[in-house]
């Protein structure tokens, strides 16, 4: 959205091709209070909301659609979706990310039914209720504090001994008297029937005893993947999928930028995201003035 607001605001004839509703993995928050400006924190879908009505503001188009590929060679770059195709001269690729799946048996087949990868999405079904949070970073640690509001107790599941996250959020979290820390424990398999999650397994990683965790549902957060299906080769990537690019967010083709979570980077949050769409819609305009005008 901001690499869209950039671009509008310079005068570029910009569309955003969006797959569902703006705003990305944002969406998938309750809160956000780490962004400038909201010294009391600012509700996800709002400022999402106002970061797309300042960009339509200024004039950028918008699309629902699909994007199935690219074809990057040449002057001219070519989207195509499933009802057609959009030519431009510049592309800037901000498709963001996905949660990893844990890869577990019951995880798929119990998905949507106690098995969860976002926690503002399905918490209230939890009400009263004995939940799991898989993962030690921020993100799991983070749901974690919020399902305590619904939840009756929640289990953190940690691989290692001592949770990623930031001490900040550590220190929030260990004062939540709804939280109990399971560490050096992995999941090896979710259990459960028609009726959704009935419990867990677990094997300690020191031990390697394995017990069992009754819990109404379970919440996976282990990471994510780019959301990089429709890129062809040309676009260079890292081992884990994620986009190269420099610091002018060029990516290995001529004229194709990357912003946000998809390309490699260090901190993946809602700020530098901005920063990114800001630099790649800034140099995507740099690239359409000195090779076409």
């Amino acid at each position: 959205m901001t690499a869209g607001l950039y671009a509008a605001r310079a005068r570029m004839k910009a569309v955003l091709v969006e797959r569902m509703g703006f705003g990305g993995q944002l969406l998938t928050y309750e809160r956000v209070d780490n962004y400038p400006g909201f010294p009391e924190g600012v509700g996800a879908f709002g400022l999402s909301e106002l970061i797309s009505a300042q960009a339509l503001r200024f004039g950028l188009q918008t699309r629902n659609a699909d994007v199935l590929g690219l074809d990057v060679n040449g002057p001219v770059k070519t989207v195509r979706l499933a009802d057609g195709t959009i030519q431009a001269r510049t592309l800037v690729i901000a498709s963001g990310a996905s949660p990893h799946k844990l890869g577990i048996k019951g995880e798929i087949e119990l998905t949507g039914r106690g098995v969860s990868y976002c926690a503002v999405c399905d918490a209230p079904f939890y009400r009263g209720q004995d939940v799991a949070v898989v993962g030690g970073g921020d993100t799991a640690v983070e749901e974690a504090i919020y399902l305590t509001k619904f939840a009756n107790r929640v289990y953190l599941i940690h691989r290692r001994d001592k949770l990623r996250a930031t001490p900040i959020i550590c220190e929030k979290a260990f004062r939540n008297e709804k939280l109990q820390f399971v560490l050096s424990t992995i999941v090896t398999e979710v259990q459960g029937g028609d009726g959704g999650v009935e419990s867990l397994v677990l094997q300690d990683r020191k031990t390697g005893g394995t017990s069992r965790l009754p819990v109404a549902g379970v919440f996976m957060f282990v990471g994510i993947r780019p959301n990089c299906d429709f890129l062809p080769p040309e676009i260079q990537r890292d081992e884990c999928g994620f986009i190269c690019t420099d610091k002018e967010m060029a990516t290995s083709v001529p004229g194709v930028f990357a912003a946000g979570d998809v390309r490699v980077k260090a901190l993946r949050q809602i700020v530098t995201a901005v920063g990114d769409g800001a630099t790649a819609a800034f140099n995507a305009g740099k690239y359409v003035e000195n090779n076409f005008h």
